[in-house]
């Protein structure tokens, strides 16, 4: 085979490392927007917060940094021509447009009053709770620190899903305990004695077990219940009520005392108490809509327009540079990195500027399409909407768009919306309309809400309601809709 050389001509894409950057920054969420922020404040002292006091004392501990007497500057090492082409009149210029006005807060985002409150939870974790029972064990050192790893092991929900041997050996290999099956065995036995009752449980019929035999009032109802859970769990799980009377003998108010019996305990006896992996759980809107007299106002969340500014301090470095008759090495060397981090901090300035007016001009698109819902809150009122509507309507590419409506929420009088809940594909009705799936999934939550629980509609009958209403849709259509409403099967749906 020969090897020979040719020249070749190919057009290639790539997105240079501003726009790379400005991607990233269009995929956080306001609630992560801030610590962004706090990170490249921290990376780079040029940058700074026009509120001194809001700065986290970051800017502060970077003033000095460069601060020397001034005699210093005019020790000369005899090199000094060299450095004589450094030019700084872009960053020392007193013109409107000078390095000192570089900054993000104009007019269009005006300063919310909370823009810097940040709501924090104040509670009693799952695990704090338990970690309060575990100091009252009746238990030596030895028996406590596997208690604790038993607890570490628990999962939010309550539930412990490891092995008991693969907890002995975590304690073994990581801790140096030697323990057995057995012992571990009895005080996971303890541990389910804690409140609330139910955790350290191995599954959901363990669980319900748990909260059965704890009751302390066992009548009829009771020890039937716990029957049915440990010889017929499987036929409770399905619903299969009649197999159940048949098998128990019960008659149609036992098994519905029995049932209830059950309904009424906690699956997820972790889940209720506090925030087990303590995450923040809030939800910060990056926008709000309100009504005004029938008008619709979009404003942007004020934690999207931090106040930021290159800092007066690197630009007096500058100035103190450009007024010097001689300058050396060093000082060149230090103008230089001075330098970098002022366009540094003009380019994320730029960033931050870019999301905003981004963030804006697609939420806008998003409004007018989706205008008579956000007026209403009817989601009846949802028209068809893609990725594609939106980025031909502002220009944007779809892959922009998509970043936008990532993780991004917005608050209207009627509550707040993930953006993802107002795209949707179309489907088409009996007179040619295309209207929003998310219209058909609404009117589809409406019929199965006001059905009879005691004989709840099949997917079938569903499909045939549905289509009297006008809307052409098929029953494997209307069953992933169900599915996608997180609605059971019919059979799981039926009350007693």
């Amino acid at each position: 085979m020969a090897l020979g050389q040719s020249l070749q001509q190919k057009l290639l894409q790539r997105l240079s490392p501003q726009q790379i950057q400005l991607m990233k920054l269009l995929q956080v969420p306001t609630a992560n927007l801030e610590e962004r922020i706090k990170e490249e404040l921290e990376d780079n002292p040029a940058l700074e917060l026009s509120d001194e006091d809001n700065a986290d004392d970051l800017t502060a501990e970077v003033k000095d940094e460069f601060e020397t007497p001034e005699d210093e500057f005019e020790e000369l090492d005899g090199s000094e021509d060299e450095y004589e082409n450094v030019d700084v009149s872009e960053y020392v210029s007193d013109s409107d447009d000078d390095v000192a006005d570089y900054k993000t807060r104009d007019d269009n985002y005006p300063e919310l009053d909370d823009k810097k409150v940040i709501p924090i939870k104040n509670e009693t974790t799952f695990f704090d709770l338990l970690a309060s029972q575990l100091s009252m064990l009746d238990v030596d050192d030895h028996q406590y620190k596997i208690a604790e790893q038993i607890v570490g092991s628990l999962d939010d929900d309550g539930y412990l899903r490891r092995e008991t041997s693969s907890i002995v050996d975590d304690l073994a290999f990581r801790q140096n305990i030697i323990t057995s099956n057995e012992e571990v065995e009895s005080i996971i036995k303890l541990i389910q004695q804690f409140e609330p009752i139910g955790v350290a449980a191995r599954d959901l019929k363990e669980c319900l077990l748990l909260q059965l035999y704890k009751k302390e009032d066992k009548g009829d109802d009771v020890l039937l219940a716990i029957k049915v859970l440990t010889k017929y769990f499987d036929e409770f799980i399905k619903k299969h009520y009649s197999k159940l009377q048949q098998l128990l003998a019960l008659t149609d108010e036992q098994l519905k005392n029995v049932i209830n019996q059950i309904i009424k305990l906690n699956p997820k006896p972790g889940g209720d108490v506090g925030d087990s992996n303590q995450k923040e759980s809030y939800v910060i809107p990056d926008f709000y809509i309100l009504n005004n007299a029938g008008s619709l106002e979009l404003t942007l969340n004020g934690r999207n327009a931090p106040d930021l500014r290159i800092s007066e301090d690197y630009r007096d470095m500058m100035k103190e540079y450009d007024r010097g008759a001689k300058k050396d090495k060093r000082q060149k060397e230090a103008v230089q990195f001075i330098k970098q981090k002022i366009d540094g901090a003009k380019w994320f300035i730029d960033m931050i500027k870019q999301r905003q007016e981004t963030l804006i001009h697609t939420m806008t698109a998003i409004m007018n399409h989706q205008y008579n819902f956000f007026l209403t809150g009817d989601d009846t009122e949802m028209k068809p909407m893609i990725l594609k509507d939106i980025a031909e309507k502002t220009g944007l590419d779809i892959s922009t768009v998509s970043r936008v409506a990532n993780s991004k929420f917005v608050q209207t009088e009627f509550g707040t919306y993930r953006l993802k809940f107002f795209f949707s594909e179309s489907l088409s009705t009996d007179s040619g309309e295309e209207v929003s799936t998310t219209e058909v999934k609404k009117i589809l939550s409406d019929l199965i809400a006001a059905e009879n629980k005691h004989k709840p509609l099949a997917d079938e009958e569903l499909t045939e309601l549905l289509n009297e209403k006008g809307y052409n849709i098929a029953r494997r259509t209307v069953a992933k809709y169900r599915e996608l409403l997180n609605v059971p099967i019919a059979r799981l749906r039926r009350e007693l």
